[in-house]
């Protein structure tokens, strides 16, 4: 039975924290996270929980600590984002490569510089080929709903591999917003108990965690890695079955929003996703054929699904929240399009990149965009890849 409350993004996650109780939880304060460790450590303190609460010096030492943490046996976590995220950079691939099945939970903010503390994805695109599930949500019930599936993706025995739960900063993070609440006792059990095979402080077994490897055995781990990351998927779905028959909400790899017919689809992550669906439903009533395909997964990257999804689309926008420098598009752009392509979907593409440092975007924008696209389409319209939204030397 679920139970309606109100609360904000860094809220819901914290409250999931609790639900779950793992055992141990090193932090580093950063804004837009900090709200996530100060609300746990007050759960501790008021024995709401029984978590062993570690305040470190910085995020690499709390991220350290969490790999320390699960190595010995523990379920762990942390909480961070932007710089702080990228301060863990060499820790993130030791969790990966060493499948440590913790657990992060991301508040999305922009990398510097210049300096900025709001939202895009830059930190967890960064942080994207460093071997962890990444799962991101649109609201503040997704952001809830997300992390309470984390552990069971991440320790079962097919993956093995930590997860990162990704909610927008400030746009959700810190907007409060009506939420369905899971029953204790019932989260306890849907997540279940840990009980790994391996574990440092397991006495009658004595293992070594990160040995060196010579160069016989790395490329043999990073397979080993890789396949791990495929089986994901499969996990990631039975999950989320799993999640929908006992609390009623369900999800995917990804989210198709009235694609049925849709002749232009807007390719979209995080919070923006709810702008775009509102824009779509305005278009729809005047009779302009389009929908959206939310990602959730980002890693595992689900191509050959996400191509089937796409493979009758006369265009797509696909929408970036970073920038790669790399001259012609950011992270979601490449793959995709190597998607497609791999799977022979041919179509017009257009390449958007949007809200950078919090930049506003808004239902007008998604109406132009679309508009852009089905020029593009219907009448050959040129249009210079790589456009960005909203930019005030050049407003699109």
């Amino acid at each position: 039975m679920s139970v309606k409350d109100r609360m904000s993004g860094n809220e819901a996650v914290a409250y999931a924290i609790k639900q779950v109780n793992p055992d141990v939880m090193p932090a580093f304060p950063i804004t837009p996270s900090t709200e996530i460790p100060q609300l746990v450590s007050s759960y501790i303190a008021n024995n709401e929980m029984d978590t062993e609460f570690i305040p470190v010096e910085s995020e690499h030492s709390s991220m350290s600590a969490t790999i320390g943490a699960e190595a010995a046996g523990a379920r762990s976590l942390t909480a961070t984002s932007s710089c702080g995220l990228a301060l863990m950079w060499e820790e993130l691939l030791l969790a990966a490569s060493n499948r440590m099945p913790c657990v992060l939970a991301l508040v999305n903010r922009t990398l510097s510089g210049p300096i900025n503390i709001n939202c895009d994805h830059s930190d967890a695109m960064g942080a994207r080929d460093t071997g962890w599930i990444q799962i991101f949500a649109e609201s503040n019930q997704e952001a809830y709903d997300n992390f309470i599936q984390a552990y069971p993706i991440a320790e079962d025995p097919r993956v093995h591999l930590p997860v990162m739960i990704c909610q927008d900063g400030f746009i959700t993070s810190h907007a409060v917003m009506n939420i369905e609440l899971n029953e204790d006792n019932e989260v306890k059990e849907f997540v279940g108990e840990y009980k790994p095979e391996e574990f440092l402080l397991n006495n009658n077994k004595p293992i070594a965690i990160g040995p060196y490897a010579i160069s016989s055995y790395v490329m043999e781990a990073r397979k080993a890695q890789e396949e791990a990351m495929e089986n994901s998927k499969e996990v990631i779905i039975e999950v989320a079955k799993r999640y929908k028959e006992r609390f009623g909400r369900g999800f995917e790899l990804f989210e198709e929003y009235r694609l049925d017919d849709a002749d232009y689809i807007m390719v979209i992550m995080g919070s923006a996703a709810g702008t775009a669906k509102q824009a779509v439903d305005d278009l729809r009533e005047k009779g302009m054929k389009v929908g959206v395909l939310k990602i959730r997964v980002f890693r595992p990257f689900p191509a050959e699904e996400l191509a089937k999804a796409l493979s009758n689309a006369k265009g797509i926008a696909i929408m970036e929240r970073t920038e790669s420098y790399n001259g012609h598009g950011g992270p979601l752009c490449a793959e995709l399009r190597a998607a497609l392509y791999e799977n022979k979907v041919f179509t017009n593409v257009v390449c958007y990149t949007y809200g950078l440092g919090g930049r506003d975007f808004t239902v007008d924008h998604v109406y132009e965009v679309f508009e852009e696209v089905k020029d593009v389409t219907e009448n050959g319209k040129k249009v210079t890849q790589h456009r960005y939204i909203n930019l005030r030397t050049n407003k699109a």
